[in-house]
């Protein structure tokens, strides 16, 4: 059976996973999802763009088209569109320079992409033409401050930028400034106005956030504490209130720990009762229990990641099965989820070396 037929075979869904190719990495590769097993298969892939670290689904060219969207995670910094019709993505013009250093997230929201670059500490909005493609950078968000961890903190280093439930507000997560960003995106202009700041604990260095699906409550994961912060969220008036938060590893955060960890992704599950964390050096997956309408999370158990050094979690879009991009040992293991306690079970791998990320149509 060809990639092609796999591809278009009843059940089979599609995701796209993105490597570091100055690792060694196919660049964007896209596979076949068996919904029935999580199995993947590679249909096909392409280094157009250095380092794609990060992807996102939006609209693309044509009616009901779909277009894909990298960051590409180099000192100058770029995104690219792109065609995802047949089974090897193809380029929608050319490269478009963000105007910031090494961004490392992207998302899109109000006919815009926005991208976090790290190296830089700032948040680009980039125009996205009706045909997919990409037009000029509408505004470039400048974060300022530092953190106390004098290696990983002397300046802003935005790690993440996402729309928030309601599509109001933009949020982005800076490892270096211990905070998180409220901003306004004016969908007209594409300007990027700062809202307001919440501190989170001072060195505890937040990567990234994900919302509970009820829409009152947000959980930052932090990397240089292995900790998850939880958070009120009031899309009413733009306020994000820290509540509490819990240890992601047994015994609770401690400098002296060995191996050191570093939590990269956090996940929430679709009937938000579950939060997963990917926790680098630990090697493993977190399950936290989500409780009192999501304003808690207990930590309930932590499962081998099926590699090492889990970048990125990502749950298919039936809820059934979580996927790891494994980056160092260079595979996607994915795992079934007990529906009832939330405890993924290995069920497969995927050679994909330097994986950075998956996501699926």
């Amino acid at each position: 059976m060809t990639s092609s037929a796999v591809g278009r075979e009843s059940g089979a869904g599609r995701a796209f996973i993105g490597s570091f190719t100055s690792s060694g990495g196919r660049g964007i590769t896209a596979a076949a999802v068996e919904r029935e097993t999580g199995a993947l298969t590679v249909l096909g892939s392409t280094d157009a763009v250095p380092d794609p670290s990060y992807l996102v689904l939006g609209q693309g060219p044509g009616p009901g088209g779909r277009a894909l969207y990298a960051v590409s995670e180099t000192e100058h910094g770029a995104t690219a569109a792109f065609d995802i019709t047949g089974d090897v993505p193809q380029p929608i013009g050319e490269l478009r320079p963000v105007e910031g250093s090494a961004p490392t997230h992207l998302a899109l929201t109000g006919g815009h992409l926005l991208t976090a670059n790290y190296g830089s500490g700032s948040v680009t909005a980039v125009a996205v033409r009706e045909d997919g493609s990409l037009g000029p950078v509408t505004s470039v968000l400048r974060h300022e401050g530092s953190g106390p961890d004098t290696d990983r903190q002397r300046g802003p280093h935005a790690h993440q930028v996402l729309p928030d439930p309601s599509g109001n507000w933009v949020l982005s997560v800076d490892l270096g400034t211990d905070s998180v960003r409220i901003c306004t995106l004016d969908t007209a202009t594409g300007a990027l106005r700062l809202h307001g700041e919440t501190a989170l604990p001072p060195g505890s260095g937040p990567r990234h956030l994900a919302f509970h699906p009820a829409g009152g409550h947000a959980y930052v994961l932090n990397e240089l504490e292995p900790t998850v912060t939880v958070c009120r969220w009031d899309a009413t008036t733009g306020v994000l209130e820290p509540t509490g938060g819990t240890a992601v590893l047994p015994g609770g955060p401690s400098a002296d720990a060995e191996p050191a960890t570093y939590p990269s992704e956090v996940v929430v599950s679709h009937d938000g009762r579950f939060l997963w964390t990917a926790n680098r050096g630990h090697d493993s997956i977190s399950v936290l229990a989500l409780e009192a309408a999501g304003g808690r999370a207990v930590l309930v158990t932590t499962v081998d990641c099926g590699g090492h050094w889990p970048r990125d979690l990502a749950l298919d879009p039936t809820g059934r099965w979580l996927y790891a991009a494994n980056e160092r040992s260079g595979d996607v293991t994915w795992f079934a989820v007990d529906p009832a306690t939330g405890i993924p079970r290995r069920a497969g791998s995927l050679q994909a070396p330097a994986a950075s990320c998956v996501i699926f149509a």
